[in-house]
């Protein structure tokens, strides 16, 4: 922390000192911000806005989500465009954009899943990047017969990614092991919020984080991995952090994995226990937070 000086131009900050080598123009509007922290506004990479799944709608649009963003010192937000299956990137990209742009409050980009392959896939990444400044795709290893795509596509979308000088994303869970385990569980009347994490339990997220790492390293492409919920997914991505420098492994961790636990999915309201639910799961172990802590320390 320093005592200094912010002069801004034109939406760019062009000078913090202490104002001894630098001449600020006439005309300057000035904020008095003595005896307070002047902070750069935060970004959130991953956001949910407007989203249609599961026969239902996330309960903020983009005017309600990043005004509230704004309220909190966010003043940039990552949305997610999210194709079905056989839709054109192009056609999802525009509908997402015509969703937020009359609507936000703040600064805001867009990520696009990557939900099915094919060549036309390929050509729209490349569309996207170099026409519609997208530069980061995810992909999912869950949601089976929706979203989930096999290890193969996954390869080609991280080398196309490499191509196009553009990061690739992913959700990590193994989505063959969690739709067996679903069938186990509700033919044993297994129904409630507890189910979710008992059909993903830690080691299908920590596994599909490995092999994401795997094939990110035999595609030479950047990978970020995106809501690293548990333990041992968080030491696979630092041991490939550790293993594959020079691709570039990234890790994202969510307020509600450093802030909760996977214990509320047994409580006897069954509202309570619901509204722990995301996927991956919170974890039962109630050290995970303070675990995560410390690996976004390194």
């Amino acid at each position: 922390m320093q005592q200094a000086d912010v002069y801004i131009e034109d939406g760019t900050v062009r000078y913090v000192g202490t104002g001894a080598d630098f001449v600020v123009p006439g005309g300057c509007r000035t904020i008095d911000a003595a005896g307070k922290l002047v902070m750069p506004g935060g970004i959130d990479p991953h956001t949910h806005f407007q989203l249609e799944f599961g026969g239902t709608v996330s309960v903020d649009d983009f005017y309600k989500g990043t005004k509230a963003a704004v309220a909190g010192g966010t003043t940039t937000i990552l949305d997610f465009v999210l194709p079905k299956k056989g839709e054109s990137l192009l056609e999802a990209y525009d509908t997402w954009r015509a969703r937020a742009d009359p609507k936000v409050v703040c600064d805001y980009g867009l990520h696009v899943g990557i939900t099915w392959w094919s060549k036309s896939v390929r050509d729209e990444m490349k569309i996207l990047c170099q026409e519609r400044g997208v530069n980061s795709f995810k992909c999912f290893m869950a949601y089976k017969g929706l979203y989930q795509l096999n290890d193969s596509e996954l390869y080609e979308v991280f080398e196309t990614c490499k191509e196009l000088g553009a990061v690739a994303m992913v959700h990590a869970e193994n989505g063959d092991i969690i739709a067996k385990n679903v069938t186990k569980l509700l033919s044993d009347g297994v129904t409630g919020p507890e189910g979710h994490e008992l059909s993903r339990s830690e080691e299908v997220e920590a596994e599909a984080t490995n092999r994401a790492c795997v094939i990110a390293h035999q595609a030479h492409c950047p990978l970020y991995v995106v809501h690293v919920m548990s333990k041992s997914a968080g030491i696979e991505v630092a041991r490939a952090r550790r293993r594959y420098n020079a691709v570039g492994i990234f890790g994202e961790t969510l307020a509600a994995a450093l802030g909760t636990d996977g214990t509320h999915y047994h409580d006897k309201c069954w509202h309570h226990a619901a509204a722990h639910v995301l996927s991956p799961p919170l974890r039962p172990d109630p050290t995970t937070p303070e675990f995560l802590m410390k690996l976004l320390a390194q």
